[in-house]
């Protein structure tokens, strides 16, 4: 059968490389034409690359104002594409402003659409749902508490585990030990905190320069910012400088693996640190307060790791909360000797529980190749 993935970030580039492969093993026969990244080149072929994600990414609403001309060009390549093509169902990978658009066009012309990551319209944007509910054929969910939220609106959901699983699983044997991985990137031997601020420039500019103040505070540590690769480097050296704090490029696992703690902007990277085991401290700051207390009428939390577990594990400090003094005392409780450090990890062990084991990707992918069968027979 033929597969369209359209993804249009690096974390769907390497949740559709890994569907991809799980694909493979239940449809040997496959083909693959997708928009993604080089992970997905890598399993389906650079020849079926359509577009990159380098030329796709438009994060926030200046970026997409300013480049607004590209983008509708883009949704009509991907369109006439789409009708040259003719595949057997086109797989949505997270994505949505760019998703929900071409969701509609190939729902109007007869073409079966699956949604895998399903966008988080129980944080914001509720009003998503009805495109759901209109345009696509299956929903594909990652956490469990989605599959009632989503019934809710009488869409019955797949959940076949979380691929973020998957990819620390698969990462593990890449992770150099500690003492490498400090020589590499020239850090010393204090004990490492890490500084997780985001992935676009308006988390940056308003989560790191409080992380970096707090770090003042800690002197028998040493604080190291995740940076990725896609922004300037001269963006965070703005707001490193006269500190102490390094920064790493695009290895956000080892690093949190390395650290005893990590202050992160809300978002995936709370999970991630959480199923690999680094207490941490959550912190928010935004001009789009709304979608914040959205969040909160409708979960109590913002960060997964507590909507996931239905309570408060993980400290969560947002808006005008957000303070040096109030950051510090909660990353104490959580580094060795601390008072709530035990009982987090113990959660986390919980949360591992909830949100499944590895096989996510190819369990998916078999419930996908599943489904297309069952139509054509």
């Amino acid at each position: 059968m033929r597969y369209y993935l359209i993804a249009g970030e690096p974390s769907g580039d390497l949740h559709g490389a890994n569907l991809m492969r799980g694909i493979l093993k239940h449809d040997p026969e496959a083909e693959f034409r997708f928009w993604g990244g080089d992970m997905m080149a890598e399993v389906g072929g650079t020849e079926n690359l359509v577009k990159h994600y380098r030329e796709t990414s438009f994060f926030g609403i200046i970026q997409v104002i300013a480049n607004a001309r590209t983008i509708l060009c883009q949704l009509d390549e991907c369109r006439n594409d789409l009708l040259r093509w003719n595949p057997d169902v086109v797989i949505h990978i997270d994505y949505p402003g760019f998703n929900f658009k071409i969701a509609r066009f190939a729902h109007e012309h007869g073409l079966r659409t699956f949604y895998y990551i399903a966008p988080k319209v129980w944080a914001w944007k509720e009003h998503r749902v009805k495109r759901i509910q209109k345009y696509v054929d299956k929903l594909f969910t990652i956490f469990p508490f989605e599959s009632d939220y989503f019934r809710k609106w009488n869409i019955e959901p797949v959940f076949c585990g979380n691929p973020l699983v998957d990819a620390i699983e698969q990462r593990i044997a890449e992770w150099p030990d500690r003492e490498e991985f400090v020589q590499a990137h020239g850090l010393d031997n204090r004990p490492i905190i890490a500084l997780v601020a985001g992935s676009r420039r308006s988390e940056i500019k308003k989560n790191l320069p409080l992380m970096v103040a707090t770090s003042k505070a800690f002197g028998d540590y040493q604080f190291v910012v995740s940076g990725v690769e896609w922004l300037d480097r001269s963006l965070y050296d703005k707001y490193l400088q006269g500190s102490d704090v390094r920064i790493v490029f695009d290895r956000t696992d080892a690093l949190m693996k390395h650290s005893v703690a990590a202050i992160v902007t809300s978002g995936t990277a709370t999970l991630e640190a959480a199923l690999i085991g680094t207490p941490e401290v959550v912190v928010y700051r935004t001009d789009w307060l709304l979608n914040i207390l959205k969040n909160i009428a409708l979960h109590s939390y913002i960060s997964l790791v507590n909507i996931n577990l239905g309570k408060e594990c993980v400290a969560e400090i947002i808006q005008s909360s957000m303070s040096t003094r109030h950051i510090e005392q909660e990353l104490r409780k959580i580094l060795p000797d601390g008072e709530k450090r035990e009982g987090m990890l113990a959660e986390f062990d919980t949360l591992r529980k909830i949100i499944g084991p590895s096989g996510s990707s190819e369990r998916t992918a078999q419930k996908m190749v599943e489904l297309l069968k069952e139509k054509v027979q």
